[in-house]
């Protein structure tokens, strides 16, 4: 559990820095087998979606985070990269609001990004 906080960190800090909005991680660890955490975030438009997408390729490469899984392309407005359990989710806005996952995953507590 400690690597993955130490990863989900490095992830929300440089979503932060790139001006993602509304960025939100949830333990999902009790609550599902598909992942063990979502990290969600905003992109304000499809560039931004590709920018966020690419900066975090790169700091999966960068930091020797190696076996993640990618889907999505900026046109489709939902992104997805898959570390091992740690799964980022970068939406644009309406569809994220659309898909709602902070309501669909409510029973999954909200990881305190203040504390890690």
């Amino acid at each position: 559990m400690e690597k993955d906080l130490e990863i989900i960190k490095e992830i929300v800090e440089f979503l932060g820095d790139r001006k993602a909005e509304e960025i939100v991680a949830l333990d999902l660890r009790e609550h599902s087998n598909i992942a063990d955490y979502f990290i969600i975030a905003t992109g304000a438009n499809k560039p931004h979606l590709k920018a966020l997408y690419d900066g975090l390729r790169r700091l999966f490469k960068d930091a020797g985070f190696k076996g993640y899984h990618r889907e999505g392309v900026p046109d489709s407005g939902w992104m997805i990269m898959d570390y091992h359990g740690v799964m980022v989710h970068i939406f644009e806005r309406e569809l994220r609001e659309f898909y709602d996952l902070e309501k669909l995953w409510k029973d999954a507590p909200i990881v305190d990004l203040e504390g890690i």
